[in-house]
């Protein structure tokens, strides 16, 4: 888990072309996101991530995101990633990453796939996604899973990350609201910026419980 250490915002990079998600990895990293996944969904995701990994060095942990399969994981572990983002919970890839030494920020919903996404090894929890219950959902998961530490993703905005952290989070996943495609497309990089430094700002402010997005192992 050293490569997600201390990390509250979690850059998501979810673009159709290839040099832009280069581009964009960049710019977030020079802005100070302390962490990115390139999802497997994008074109050459794994040529990206080699490339942030070796361009990057530790000054911004570079995972790969919508890992599904045993192979995803063992293809993410040889292009180098950091660690590993989930949709879903399956136990092979959360078996296959313990394997690789790659920590899971794992996919799940329901009280039941976050109690086993924990139960499997999971280093985090991805609430996903998020936007179905927002902060009060995840408000009532704490109450009887108070050892399990909650990252939502899908539809966190920066001004909903101080709600977020007061209902219990550990960190946040974001994309669309941070990396806007639109925007990308235009060439936009100072809109980028912007974004990525208002996240940080909130998450510098947002009242985050005090334990660490970390796993109990680490």
């Amino acid at each position: 888990m050293t490569a997600l250490r201390g990390a509250r915002v979690i850059a998501i990079v979810r673009l159709p072309a290839p040099d832009a998600v280069l581009r964009t990895a960049r710019e977030l990293a020079t802005a100070g996101l302390p962490a990115l996944e390139v999802t497997l969904t994008t074109p050459r995701a794994l040529d990206a991530v080699a490339a942030l990994r070796a361009e990057l060095d530790d000054s911004c942990a570079v995972g790969a995101g919508s890992v599904r399969t045993a192979a995803d994981v063992t293809r993410a572990r040889d292009a180098g990633a950091q660690f590993l983002v989930t949709p879903t919970t399956r136990a092979e890839v959360l078996t296959q990453a313990a394997e690789a030494g790659l920590p899971v920020v794992c996919g799940a919903l329901t009280p039941t796939e976050v109690d086993l996404a924990w139960s499997a090894g999971a280093s985090l929890v991805k609430l996903f996604p998020a936007s179905l219950g927002g902060p009060a959902y995840l408000r009532e998961l704490c109450a009887p899973l108070p050892d399990v530490p909650l990252v939502p993703t899908g539809g966190v905005s920066a001004e909903s990350v101080h709600g977020w952290a007061a209902a219990g989070a550990v960190a946040v996943g974001v994309g669309g609201s941070l990396v806007n495609a639109t925007d990308i497309a235009a060439n936009d990089w100072a809109a980028l910026r912007r974004r990525a430094r208002a996240f940080l700002a909130a998450a510098g402010s947002a009242p985050w419980p005090e334990r660490p997005p970390l796993s109990p192992a680490v």
